[in-house]
């Protein structure tokens, strides 16, 4: 794979997961410029990974389905329009129903993902999907940067303006630039979705996605909870500089290409666990966030690389080896993903509600320590498993033969 075509897909995936979470950093004129209450604003990311849940379900599939290319671009452009519904919503159900479309059709991640992983060599499989991953790490945390920027400047719904004109530009780009998708004669949508059902029966994939999942709810309990006690007592920060943190973050961007190499060379268990490890041990810097922002940007980027490892090293150990079905078990992956970063944004309001932020760093914390458990307890599972089917893991996908798994 060319790092031009790894360049356009990180750009892709950047944009569409900035769809969702974009409105992370300016919730506090959002939800006072739609009528919500302090507890609701929560829902304006929960909406977004409601949708992308869905969308992992109904949508991912036809990435073992259809041509990528197009693929690809039609998932940008619904995301383009999902972006501009949310842009003119006069009511809060039209924005939640925008940022739920945006959602549904951001899974454009993961048919990039498997598109990358199909189409690299299995030496370089790591490599392209850190480099891919990438963007979606810089599309999560610079997003909160320029939304910070934009929003300060011409308010909240020139941040989604923005991004449906940059998504339609990527949808008529995407199908010159790509290269065709080479593979056998694809399954068809209904034995793609039994084969999505039938991956969950996978206990590699059960313990994996279940390390996700607790992942990305102490990920998802940072970046929910951030701005409102930012912008209050004693700091008192604007929208631009609530963003600025996420510049703190993008230093997860270096680990999820490092994290790639790490699991080409048969790392990605070990990286795992000091990762997760790195995780729980973040969560004592950004407590300190009413004393201190320095100490609270140091737990953010211990964080924000400790999950980009977590998740690179996580899809490289599921993909390897699933070239025709690369989608499906992305999706059913990435299911955990949507479910834990559901739960760390419905839950950070109610949690800083009760105890403020020493309430919020102790959920996220606790998040992190479960991931922590379930990788121990996933260890002996994926060991097993390689033992007894000599390095080879049965997904049961889209009738498939076992594979062999990194």
């Amino acid at each position: 794979m060319t790092a031009r075509t790894r360049s356009l897909l990180a750009v892709v995936c950047g944009v569409a997961v900035a769809g969702v979470y974009a409105g992370q950093p300016v919730l506090a004129p959002m939800g006072h410029d739609l009528g919500l209450a302090p507890g609701e604003v929560g829902w304006v990311v929960a909406a977004g990974q409601l949708g992308y849940l869905a969308g992992l379900v109904l949508l991912v599939p036809l990435g073992d389905v259809l041509d990528s290319r197009r693929l690809v671009a039609a998932h940008l452009l619904a995301l383009a329009a999902g972006l501009g519904l949310a842009a003119a919503a006069p009511a809060a159900w039209v924005a939640f129903a925008g940022l739920a479309l945006a959602g549904l059709f951001a899974v454009v991640v993961q048919s990039a993902v498997a598109y990358v992983a199909r189409v690299s060599s299995p030496t370089d499989r790591g490599r392209s999907i850190g480099a891919v991953t990438s963007g979606v790490v810089v599309g999560i945390l610079g997003s909160r940067v320029v939304a910070g920027l934009v929003a300060e400047a011409w308010g909240w719904r020139a941040v989604y303006v923005v991004l449906a004109a940059v998504s339609l530009v990527l949808a008529l780009v995407v199908p010159r630039v790509l290269p065709p998708d080479p593979r056998d004669p694809p399954p068809r949508y209904g034995a793609a979705l039994r084969g999505l059902a039938g991956a969950f029966r996978d206990p590699v994939l059960l313990s994996r996605g279940t390390v996700a999942f607790f992942l990305f709810a102490s990920f998802g309990t940072l970046w929910s909870g951030l701005a409102v006690p930012l912008a209050g007592a004693p700091w008192h920060l604007g929208e631009t500089a609530v963003g600025l943190f996420g510049v703190a973050g993008l230093a997860g961007a270096l680990g999820a290409a490092r994290a790639g190499r790490w699991a080409d060379r048969g790392r990605a268990d070990h990286a795992t666990g000091v990762a997760l490890a790195l995780l729980v041990a973040s969560w004592v810097l950004i407590a300190e966030l009413p004393r201190s922002l320095l100490l609270l940007a140091l737990g953010v980027v211990l964080l924000d690389l400790a999950v980009q490892v977590v998740h690179v090293s996580n899809q490289h150990v599921l993909t390897d080896g699933r070239d025709d079905a690369t989608a499906t078990v992305v999706g059913a992956y990435m299911v955990f993903y949507s479910l834990g970063s559901a739960l760390g944004a419905t839950t950070t309001a109610a949690a800083h509600a009760v105890a403020g932020w020493t309430g919020t760093a102790a959920l996220g914390a606790a998040f992190a320590a479960l991931g922590l458990l379930a990788w121990a307890l996933g260890v002996p599972v994926l060991r097993a498993a390689r033992r007894s089917r000599g390095h080879a893991v049965t997904v049961g996908l889209l009738g498939l033969e076992p594979t062999t798994d990194g």
